[in-house]
């Protein structure tokens, strides 16, 4: 028996159906604050990751898909969202055209990494971006999205605000950050690579021995310039007016290079030590960088795997009909009758012949609302009665040629 790969499994089952719930009603959502779908290609080429997650981030220095293709093209399967809804931004030529675009997408990422509960290397996420807005107020509908989804779906969880600062204020922090980790020994060797590629990064390391290190370290919140301060002032007041709950974290960098300004987590405690189940913030230097003109974005992901467990489903209700044939005879009917309604309804349906008692045992493993059997007695009076499985109530149907 061949088996999925390590890490990697099947939507199938009762998972299923918790994706598509969560993937209808994030949806539903988006698009009632303006959002519109896109989906970008699984295989992108490997500089849009290198160029825009950055080099110091593992997820290009260590979790990659990456590898030659036939063509001679070096390619990688994504691993997040944003880089390629970036890219596609510029592709269509939206950074040229102005004004605001707003996108949501879901699908499957891939990252080699350890896997474990709620987190797979082929994993799938729900994102939202935002290109064209720089008031920090979209900042604060972003999350409030994102909260009215936790909440629409019963998720308990905490929200963690930073502010990244800018290229005003963002230089100075930088310099006064690598001055105090000149002055320490002991770091790991991945802090040690990123103070000389993105010294901020080291922030976010989850060695003990570097949080130690790192305790005394300046916080980018001590260094923000005037405007970085009000902006994020703003936040913060439109998140109180509507009753949102945040803490500071001022070690929150986020794992990706292209953040600026605002940074955010939502974390629970319901599923384990790596506790993050959804992430974000603001990128506006990052559709330059790809080659596209300047335009401000920013934007939220979700880890689905993350979160599947927490979702509770709704109690199943009997949706659609059930007909079967209790006659070879009448099972030409049966399939007509069955074209016709699934034109505008859900359709149950078995190709043989059974006894009522079998085809109501299936009905119900259909979980239909509306029970049709027909046979011989059915054939000659040409009607067929329709059972209500809810209410038990049953009505008469007459037919001739369907």
């Amino acid at each position: 028996m061949i088996n999925p790969l390590r890490g990697m499994k099947d939507t199938v089952g009762e998972f299923s159906k918790k994706y598509i719930f969560f993937i209808e009603n994030c949806s539903r959502i988006a698009k009632n604050y303006g959002f519109s779908f896109i989906e970008t290609p699984i295989l992108e080429e490997t500089a849009l990751f290198k160029r825009s997650v950055g080099e110091s981030s593992d997820i290009v220095g260590k979790e990659m898909y990456r590898f030659i293709d036939k063509g001679k093209n070096d390619v990688c399967m994504r691993p997040e969202g944003t880089a390629g809804a970036v890219r596609a931004f510029i592709t269509q030529k939206y950074d040229r055209a102005g004004g605001v675009k707003r996108f949501f997408y879901h699908g499957s990422m891939f990252r080699y990494e350890r896997p474990q509960k709620g987190r797979l290397r082929q994993f799938h996420q729900f994102g939202v971006e935002t290109f064209g807005v720089e008031d920090v107020k979209e900042d604060a509908m972003i999350i409030l999205m994102l909260k009215e989804i936790f909440d629409f779906f019963g998720i308990a969880c905490k929200l963690q605000l930073n502010s990244l600062g800018c290229v005003t204020c963002m230089p100075t922090y930088k310099d006064n950050l690598i001055k105090f980790l000149d002055t320490i020994e002991g770091l790991c060797e991945d802090c040690i690579k990123r103070k000389a590629t993105n010294p901020i990064r080291v922030l976010d390391c989850k060695n003990k021995n570097c949080n130690k290190l790192l305790e005394n370290a300046p916080m980018l919140l001590e260094n923000l310039c005037p405007t970085c301060k009000d902006d994020f002032s703003e936040l913060k007041s439109i998140l109180d007016e509507f009753g949102v709950v945040y803490s500071i974290d001022k070690k929150l960098v986020r794992g990706l290079d292209y953040y600026n300004k605002t940074a955010f987590e939502f974390i629970s405690d319901n599923i384990g030590a790596k506790n993050a189940i959804a992430g974000g913030g603001r990128y506006d230097k990052l559709v330059e960088f790809l080659g596209g003109r300047s335009t401000a974005g920013v934007g939220f992901a979700i880890g689905i795997e993350r979160i599947i467990d927490l979702i509770v489903m709704p109690k199943n209700k009997k949706n659609g009909y059930y007909i079967g044939a209790m006659s070879d005879n009448a099972l030409k009917l049966v399939i007509k009758l069955v074209i016709k309604l699934r034109k505008s309804n859900v359709v149950h349906t078995q190709y043989i012949s059974k006894s009522i008692k079998a085809h109501m045992k299936a009905s119900d493993k259909a979980e239909a609302k509306y029970f049709i059997c027909i046979g011989e007695n059915e054939l000659k009076s040409k009607t067929y009665v329709i059972k209500n499985l809810d209410t038990k109530e049953e009505s008469v149907e007459h037919y001739h040629i369907l």
